[in-house]
């Protein structure tokens, strides 16, 4: 198992992935990973099995607090200094599921955000979901203002309050 930042060499198997796992509706295209890549590389972490991409988590960075549309749409809304770091989408391949691959990305994309002291992590989430994230210490903060995709989201924050100096939350 390899876990690695992405480059936009990485861009047609992450588009492919990403059709794999959110119905069309949901999905962000290949423009808007071209894009986030172009923008905010340092915030794609890639999980591969030998060659084949089986898992992705990516997110930007953000003084605002709260998730919103604009920012899934807007990449230059992405501020490295940030205070927030989002994830706008945990993949993993239908057939690697349930294998622990998205924790451990998970898991690597919180110990990135604490180590660039970060106040924390926030992302939005169907109902059924609240369940796993809560087991990485994300509180549900209730229905989302994002209506990304048509779809009901509720929104979820780790706060990393007190630690790393992070006491501004």
């Amino acid at each position: 198992m390899i876990i690695r930042k992405a480059t936009l060499d990485d861009l047609d198997d992450i588009a492919n992935l990403e059709r794999e796992c959110f119905p069309a509706n949901e999905a962000a295209t290949k423009d808007d990973f071209r894009e986030r890549l172009k923008t905010y590389p340092n915030h794609f972490l890639l999980l591969f099995l030998e060659s084949k991409l089986v898992a992705f988590i990516d997110g930007f960075c953000s003084d605002d607090a709260d998730l919103t549309d604009e920012m899934y749409e807007n990449p230059n809304l992405h501020d490295e200094s940030g205070d927030w770091q989002m994830i706008f989408g945990l993949n993993t391949h239908p057939d690697y599921r349930m294998q622990g691959y998205a924790s451990k990305l998970m898991n690597c994309f919180i110990i990135q955000a604490r180590q660039e002291k970060r106040l924390g992590v926030v992302l939005t989430c169907k109902k059924e979901l609240l369940d796993y994230y809560s087991k990485f210490g994300f509180v549900d903060e209730g229905i989302s203002e994002s209506v990304h995709g048509g779809v009901v989201w509720n929104q979820m924050r780790l706060a990393f309050k007190g630690e790393l100096g992070c006491n501004k939350y």
